[in-house]
């Protein structure tokens, strides 16, 4: 789980990527989103964040590439997602 952790905490995007993500987090809706945004699968939170890690690596490869099939919409609700789902993960040290 930690390394899930440091993989979000390391990333490095715009700020304006990540203002937006933080925006739309209230109207974060887990079954509903997560569903759209992961082809109607709904998984635990540790196995949603490093499917969403990568959908979001793409994502930013497409960005920097100047690629016209880049989505800034859909960049940030995967973003919003991940923030969503970083948040569910067990932390380590605590007891169930």
């Amino acid at each position: 789980m930690t390394d899930l952790i440091a993989l979000f905490s390391e990333l490095r995007r715009p700020k304006m990527l990540i203002r937006a993500a933080r925006y739309g987090l209230s109207d974060y809706r887990r079954d509903r989103d997560l569903k759209r945004l992961l082809n109607g699968a709904n998984p635990s939170p540790t196995q949603s964040v490093p499917r969403l890690l990568n959908e979001e690596k793409q994502m930013e490869a497409t960005r920097t590439a100047g690629d016209a099939a880049y989505s800034f919409s859909r960049h940030i609700e995967v973003l919003i997602a991940l923030m969503a789902e970083v948040r569910l993960l067990p932390r380590a040290g605590m007891k169930a």
